[in-house]
């Protein structure tokens, strides 16, 4: 539907900074090359022309009085004896492609101001593109339909139903993402300051405004608004960072081994960038008959449904364990867990378990596609548990299927000894620029060299992930989860 009078596109929207006609109180030679330097840029009707008489109170300048305003066209003889060669017009380049205008919306009820403004950013010749709205409704409705291309809207405070700041807060509400410069009159100039405090990004007092202020202010204007626009974005990207992180941080397990003999250390560092979590989990606690349960797990995927998923898993192991579930039937409910938990039938889980009995000195160890883990006792080398008959990943095999059998492997502790575990994103690091990976046996002979250099602890897994780290080139990919669970001499060491 056409724009009503009071609802308008200033120049269709028209670029500011050009004429419509060419003056015709030239020479025939000026006359011509005016025409003909317009032909390609002048609309049919300029929008202001289709204003009502009662709203055109000042009549259209003269061409002689549009010369005196924008100043003399500047030309220079053709050197061969041709007519005139108009310089350069104001923001073309080589290619004679004219800057992208900007775009304002005028909230301004007096056809008079607008036109004033139209006609001091017409004196700059800077690309500007003007849109006018007599009021708030009329600007909400433009802003609804152009509010994606409009930069900056001139409100002016005196706008009966904008006066004041409760108009600007009201615009502020309707577009919260355009910039904003207040015209207020020399009356109100206090509004101005106010207005700026309330979130506009500049005021004018409008008959002390010039055609060069107008046009820095409306730049500065739109400049601010981007500035502030991508402070906040980045304000909220860091708060959501940092509640991801505070919600990852919590979701790790604290380890319940009160009463135990059992000293525990981990490293876990997930492949995602600038995750805190990812789909390998682990958990360790010990039930009231003295038993110690310990666990670690890797989804297959890194990204956040794998993540969300590892730590479904760990809490319903930690659930079913406190429930007395053990062994095949913890693994098989465990199962039931991802079955239902999992976003595609594709998505499986690996898992090691051990149950270490209450004297520490024998466990029992569960292997589910998981890689064993690492045995360390004092004076001997490192060994690997025995893995010859592993079940299944979880979520690999249909349950019920009879393929979905955990069987336990017996394991002789001893009396002071180390439990090494590791997710694979340890192992599969490769090993200098070639395809070849660690591998369980890159890491057994790692960790016999480390201990034989006298790390231990906590330092053995740091000093281990960071060989493993340099081998690779690199920080590694895969998300990477260590435990190390000792039983240490009574003195302590």
């Amino acid at each position: 539907m056409p724009a009503s009078g009071d609802e308008r596109d200033l120049g269709t929207p028209y670029p500011a900074g050009a004429c419509t006609t060419a003056p015709t109180d030239l020479p025939p030679a000026d006359q011509a090359l005016a025409e003909h330097a317009l032909a390609d840029h002048a609309p049919a009707d300029h929008a202001l022309a289709d204003l009502p008489p009662a709203d055109l109170p000042v009549a259209a300048p003269s061409p002689t009085e549009r010369r005196r305003r924008t100043g003399p066209r500047s030309v220079r003889p053709d050197v061969r004896g041709g007519s005139p060669i108009p310089r350069p017009r104001h923001g073309s380049g080589p290619d004679g492609a004219r800057p992208t205008p900007i775009e304002l919306l005028v909230v301004e009820d007096d056809a008079g101001d607008v036109r004033l403004l139209q006609e001091l950013l017409d004196a700059t010749g800077q690309p500007f593109e003007l849109r006018w709205a007599r009021g708030l409704e009329q600007a909400g409705r433009q802003l609804a339909t152009h509010g994606g291309r409009i930069a900056c809207v001139l409100l002016d405070l005196a706008v009966p139903d904008a006066r004041g700041l409760a108009g600007l807060h009201t615009l502020l509400r309707r577009a919260p993402h355009t910039a904003v410069l207040v015209l207020t009159g020399a009356a109100d100039a206090h509004l101005g300051a106010a207005a700026v405090a309330a979130g506009a990004q500049d005021f004018l007092v409008k008959h002390e405004t010039d055609g060069p202020l107008l046009a820095r202010a409306i730049r500065y204007a739109v400049e601010r608004k981007r500035a502030d626009e991508s402070q906040r974005r980045l304000v909220e990207a860091q708060l959501r960072g940092q509640e991801n992180a505070r919600l990852q941080r919590h979701l790790l397990p604290t380890p319940l081994l009160e009463g135990s003999a059992l000293t525990f250390h981990r490293r876990y560092r997930p492949g995602r960038r600038r995750a805190l979590l990812g789909g390998d989990f682990y958990d360790a606690v010990r039930t009231a008959d003295g038993t110690v349960h310990v666990v670690i797990g890797d989804v297959c995927g890194h990204g956040p449904d794998e993540a969300a998923l590892g730590v479904a898993l760990r809490i319903a192991w930690r659930t079913l364990v406190f429930a007395d579930l053990t062994g095949q039937a913890l693994l098989g409910t465990l199962q039931r867990v991802l079955e239902h938990e999992r976003r595609s039938d594709e998505i499986f889980a690996t898992l090691c378990m051990l149950a270490i009995s209450p004297d520490c000195e024998h466990a029992e160890l569960y292997l589910a596609g998981h890689p064993a883990p690492l045995l360390l006792r004092p004076g001997a080398r490192p060994e690997l548990l025995p893995a010859d008959d592993p079940g299944p990943a979880l979520g690999l095999v249909p349950g019920g299927s009879g393929l979905d059998h955990w069987p336990p492997v017996r394991i002789e502790l001893g009396g002071e000894w180390g439990l090494l575990l590791y997710t694979d994103g340890l192992i599969e690091g490769r090993v200098g620029a070639g395809s070849l990976r660690l591998g369980q046996d890159g890491l057994l002979s790692l960790v016999t060299d480390h201990r034989a250099a006298g790390v231990m602890h906590q330092q053995l897994i740091d000093t281990a992930i960071a060989e493993v780290e340099e081998l690779n080139g690199g920080a590694l990919t895969d998300d990477v989860a260590v435990l190390l669970l000792e039983r240490r001499a009574a003195d302590g060491r």
